[in-house]
C-alpha cells in the first residue's frame, strides 16, 4: 500500500505570478485567497500577481507563499486526495498544519502574518547566512563551533548542502575555514538576515503570544517537525515546537529520512518551485533500492497529471 507525504516549500521560491493558474481555474482557490486577503487585511492576489518589490520581502513573502500553497491544497482536499504524513520546510511547515488538520487557514495566516513581521522587525545588523556546497554535516558543526563569534547550522536541506547562519564576522570566518577544510563552494545568500539562529529568538517570543489566540485543532494527519524530525504525535508540543522553530535548525533532509523509513513512497511537493524535489534527487540515492515518486503541483496541469498518475 503506498504511502504519500505532502511537503510544502519554504521563502526563496517565491516569484511574481506565482499560483495564478490555479487561482483563475478554481473557486476554491480563489476562496482561500479571500479569506487570506480578509484576515490580514492585504490584497494577497495583488501580492502574489502583480509586479511588485514586496514579494521578496520577508514580511509579505510569508504570507504569500502560504496562500498559495493553502490555496493548491484546498483544491486538492476539494477533488478527494489525501496523504498519510505531511511536513514543510521552515514557513512550509504551516501548509503542513493546514494539511494535517491542526491549523485552520484562517489561523495560519493569522499566525504567519505576524511570523512574518516579528521575524523582519527581529532582524539585527549584521547577520549573515551561506549555503556550504559539498561537505558532511558533523565537519561543518565542527568548524562552525571551533569559530570566534556565533555561527551554526540553520538548515540540513541535503546531503551536500548545508547552510549556515549567525553573525556576518562569524559566517565570514567559517566560509573560509570550510573552504580551507574542503568544502567545494560556500555561497553567501542574499537574504535579510539570520534565519534560524539564537539572533531571532525574539521573535519565536512574540510569536508565541500570537499562537495563543489561535485554536490548536487534534491531529489528523501526523507531521513531521523541523526542530526535531520526528513525527509530532501531542497536540501539547505544537505551541513550543513552532517558537522554537524560528531559531532552531531546520532538520529537513532527516524529516524525509525518516518518512522513507516509515514506508513513505510517494512525496508531493505543494507549492512554488521545485526546492524540495530537487532535494528529493540528493537525499535518495539512485542505487538504494527504494521505489520512491515525487510529484510536483503548482498548476492545474500538474495536478491533473498527479490525479491521473
Amino acid at each position: 500500500m503506498s504511502k504519500i507525504m505532502y511537503m510544502f516549500p519554504g521563502q526563496g521560491a517565491q516569484y511574481v505570478g506565482m499560483g495564478k493558474a490555479m487561482y483563475d481555474k478554481y473557486e476554491k482557490a480563489r476562496e482561500i485567497f479571500n479569506i487570506a486577503s480578509k484576515v490580514t487585511g492585504l490584497d494577497i492576489a495583488a501580492l502574489c500577481f502583480e509586479e511588485n518589490e514586496n514579494i521578496n520581502i520577508t514580511e509579505y513573502t510569508q504570507i504569500a507563499m502560504l496562500t498559495v500553497e493553502a490555496a493548491i491544497y484546498a483544491v486538492m482536499t476539494e477533488q478527494g486526495l489525501k496523504c498519510d504524513y505531511t511536513a514543510g520546510l521552515s514557513l512550509g511547515e504551516y501548509g503542513a498544519l493546514i494539511a494535517a488538520g491542526v491549523l485552520s487557514y484562517e489561523d495560519a495566516f493569522k499566525v504567519v502574518r505576524q511570523r512574518g513581521i516579528f521575524m523582519q522587525e527581529a532582524v539585527p545588523t549584521g547577520g549573515a547566512m551561506a549555503a556550504v556546497l559539498g561537505m558532511d554535516a558533523q565537519a561543518i558543526e565542527k568548524i562552525c563551533a571551533d569559530t570566534e563569534g556565533y555561527v551554526s547550522i540553520a538548515n540540513y536541506n541535503c546531503p551536500g548542502q548545508i547552510v549556515i547562519t549567525g553573525e556576518e564576522a562569524a559566517v565570514g570566518k567559517a566560509s573560509e575555514a570550510l573552504k580551507e577544510a574542503g568544502a567545494k563552494r560556500v555561497v553567501p545568500l542574499n537574504v535579510s538576515g539570520p534565519f534560524h539562529s539564537k539572533m531571532l529568538e525574539s521573535a519565536g517570543e512574540k510569536l508565541g503570544t500570537v499562537i495563543d489566540e489561535v485554536t490548536i485543532g487534534n491531529i489528523r494527519v501526523p507531521y513531521v517537525s523541523n526542530v526535531t524530525a520526528q513525527l509530532v504525535t501531542d497536540a501539547v508540543n505544537i505551541k513550543e515546537l513552532l517558537v522554537k522553530q524560528i531559531s532552531s535548525s531546520v532538520r529537513w533532509q532527516q524529516t524525509i529520512e525518516l518518512m522513507i523509513n516509515e514506508g513513505t513512497d510517494t512525496f508531493v511537493e505543494i507549492g512554488p518551485g521545485k526546492t524540495l524535489s530537487g532535494f528529493m534527487r540528493k537525499i535518495v540515492k539512485p542505487d538504494s533500492g527504494n521505489s520512491i515518486m515525487t510529484f510536483h503541483i503548482e498548476t492545474p496541469e500538474e495536478l491533473e497529471a498527479y490525479v491521473n498518475r
